[in-house]
């Protein structure tokens, strides 16, 4: 057993290792389209939340104009409550500004998950299709100086090409 323990100890050092010296063009490109999918998410996740806080502000200007002892009705959790414009019209204001917080919050991990994709893009020399010079060809005329330093599976992945 300790014959096995030694050979899977070494199992991982080697494959680190090996990944250390690049991955694949095929890891590249998985890994950046993933980058890429998880900030999209964000986007996405963040223009939703800004339609509710434009939703709350139509509400919230609405109900301000109102008589405060008029009855209103309010979805919580999927079931409508009947409630009064006093007690629903701060609830609302407090929902909008967490909402406001939480977009802030995306927004910040954008950013950061954005200098992430670019920094990955200048290591690995990623081209994206329709980039202005680059479908000419560029990433096999840069595949030859990049190849002494990646060894030979480093053609496809000095110009690797993502669409």
């Amino acid at each position: 057993m300790a014959a096995n323990s030694s050979s899977t100890g070494s199992k991982p050092s080697n494959s680190t290792v090996g990944k250390q010296s690049g991955p694949t063009a095929e890891q590249v490109v998985a890994t950046f389209q993933r980058m890429r999918q998880e900030q999209r998410g964000l986007a996405s996740k963040a223009a939703e939340l800004e339609m509710d806080i434009n939703e709350h502000s139509l509400v919230i200007e609405t109900l301000k104009e109102v008589d405060t002892s008029r009855k209103c009705f309010r979805l919580v959790g999927g079931v409508l409550v009947e409630r009064t414009v006093k007690e629903v019209l701060p609830a609302l204001e407090k929902n909008k500004e967490q909402i406001s917080k939480i977009v802030e919050s995306i927004n910040t991990q954008m950013q950061t998950k954005g200098r992430e994709l670019t920094e990955y893009r200048e290591r690995y020399n990623i081209r994206l299709v329709g980039e202005g010079g680059n479908s000419d060809g560029e990433g096999k005329s840069g595949a030859p100086s990049n190849s002494e330093s990646e060894g030979g599976g480093a053609k496809s992945g000095a110009g690797v090409l993502v669409s």
